[in-house]
């Protein structure tokens, strides 16, 4: 699963080596931001998918997290593509990782000075090899999504991701894959790491920004594949019972990708398995990331120059 290398603040170190001092203000209040970017497998090498957007969402959430970085976009992305060609995967997980480090402890952490790593590694199917075809089995968690005035769900702040662990150890405790969160005023959300797609009479459904999800990249992609295909989408607030009237739904993120649910508290979704539609956004979208098809969008930014 590990890699030889990881880029740290401009150097290649090893593995073991890219250590973090105890007393980095990350480490004690959740001062970082991060992103999840996969690189794929294609007949012309590795390939990232879509990396641009990545790093502007990364660079987003380290402007609403204060973190001052002194890294450009541009050099962020070669960072990312030397990281991979130098550990020569040929697809992976990348994590870009900017936090603050050791200095002086306290709330207010910008006088500590700002680090950027980019770890890779091995990373297969996040909800399982299977769940791509079968589905998963998740639950309405009891945890809520933050309210917007509480915290910041476009951005991807490090700390932030406590109550995605509440709602995951939840599920898991439970039985289920994964949990699904509703936000502040009881409708549905986003999972613990996932946006989410209710299929209803042919009809793509999903929640907007207004109930706290983030703006997921592959929750983008799947926006433009359902255009591709004539499939309309409409934004809604959706209410919890809608899940399980539901044809189909799907989750979809950089490690789930787009995975299928198969039941919500037990209670089937559709015929409890894959549907039609959600097939056909998956075997576009696993055409593309696979070079299979022609990249129409350019969401594939080559590691290896032609």
């Amino acid at each position: 699963m590990t890699a030889e290398w990881i880029w740290k603040n401009g150097e290649f170190v090893k593995w073991a080596d890219a250590t973090v001092h105890v007393t980095a203000h990350a480490m004690h209040y959740g001062s970082s931001v991060f992103e999840g970017v996969r690189a794929y497998a294609t007949p012309a090498g590795p390939a990232l998918f879509r990396l641009q957007p990545h790093t502007k969402r990364l660079l987003n959430s380290a402007k609403i997290a204060r973190i001052e970085v002194p890294w450009s976009a541009d050099q962020i992305n070669q960072a990312i593509i030397d990281t991979v060609a130098k550990n020569g995967h040929e697809s992976c997980y990348i994590r870009p990782l900017i936090y603050r480090g050791a200095l002086k402890l306290g709330v207010e952490g910008r006088q500590n000075p700002t680090e950027l790593v980019i770890i890779t590694m091995e990373w297969g199917r996040y909800l399982g090899p299977e769940a791509i075809e079968n589905g998963v089995d998740v639950q309405v968690s009891s945890w809520r999504r933050m309210a917007p005035d509480t915290l910041a769900s476009l951005a991807k702040i490090g700390g932030q991701y406590v109550n995605s662990q509440f709602i995951t150890m939840e599920a898991h405790d439970n039985g289920f894959n994964e949990g699904l969160a509703l936000d502040i005023s009881g409708n549905v959300s986003e999972g613990a790491g996932e946006n989410v797609f209710v299929v209803l009479d042919g009809v793509i459904y999903t929640p907007g920004i207004g109930s706290s999800i983030l703006m997921g990249i592959t929750r983008d992609t799947v926006l433009t594949l359902a255009k591709d295909h004539g499939i309309e989408v409409r934004f809604e607030t959706l209410s919890r019972d809608l899940l399980y009237v539901a044809d189909e739904i799907f989750m979809t993120g950089t490690a789930a990708e787009v995975t299928p649910v198969r039941s919500v508290d037990r209670i089937p979704v559709g015929t409890g398995k894959r549907g039609p539609i959600t097939k056909i956004i998956q075997d576009d979208f696993f055409a593309i990331t696979a070079g299979e098809t022609p990249d129409r969008h350019g969401w594939l930014t080559p590691v290896r120059k032609p």
